[in-house]
Parts: structure tokens; sequence; C-alpha cells
């Protein structure tokens, strides 16, 4: 036996990533709330604006209430398709963040714009993971 397969299996490490994602979003939406698109760091109608700042808070509350849905015996499935949907929002969000600040090329994003970059992937690791651990 080795000394790795010793190490214990920890099953509610996604919650290290979930927090901050949580965190973020939700103080994001609230910061935009209420809706005004004056607010809007772009020129962005207020359809779309309006999808951003709901998509913000829906997706911040999304990510909690899917990562508590996993413990109930019921509503697993439930809570593994809130994760999912909310991880996709999230990285739907993310991309025009970064579309709209008109990069000069991808290595751009990748090499500077490392907080989008990030909750671009922690949006994508939830959209395709989804509750699984």
């Amino acid at each position: 036996m080795s000394w790795v397969s010793r190490i214990p299996e920890f099953c509610m490490t996604h919650w290290l990533l979930r927090i901050p994602l949580v965190v973020v979003f939700l103080q994001q939406g609230l910061d935009k709330w209420p809706i005004d698109v004056n607010d809007s760091p772009v020129e962005l109608t207020l359809l779309v604006w309006t999808f951003v700042v709901l998509g913000e808070l829906g997706a911040g509350a999304g990510l909690l209430v899917g990562g508590l849905i996993v413990h109930q015996k019921y509503f697993k499935e439930l809570g593994d398709l809130i994760t999912r949907f909310s991880g996709i929002v999230i990285a739907s969000i993310l991309t025009g963040v970064i579309w709209t600040s008109d990069p000069e090329s991808f290595w751009d994003v990748v090499l500077y714009d490392h907080f989008h970059v990030l909750l671009w992937v922690g949006g994508m690791y939830f959209a395709l993971r989804g509750n699984r651990t």
C-alpha cells in the first residue's frame, strides 16, 4: 500500500471554488441593483443589461442552492441541473465581458485578464461537472 492511497478523499472541496464564485456574482449583481442601463460600462440595451444583472444574481444564488440541494435525497438531479445552468450563465456572462472588452488577441485575454478568465473557467467547471464529486 503506497502512501498516496492513504490520503483521505475530501468530497466537499467543490465549496472551495463554489463559495468565491457565489460571493463574486452576488456582489456584482447587487452592485448593479437597481437596474439602470446608464451604469453599463459599455453601450448595452436595457434588455441585455437586465439579463446581465439578473443573470449574475441568479447564477450566484443558483450555485449556492444547487450545492445545498445535493444533500437532499429526492432532489439530487434538480440540484445538479441548477448548478449546471448557473455555470452556463456564468460562462455566458464572462464571455460577453471578455468580448466587449475588445482584446487585441486571444493571448491578450489569457495573459492579462486573469480575473475574468478564472471566473469563466469556474463557470465552465460547474457547467460541465455539475454536482458530481
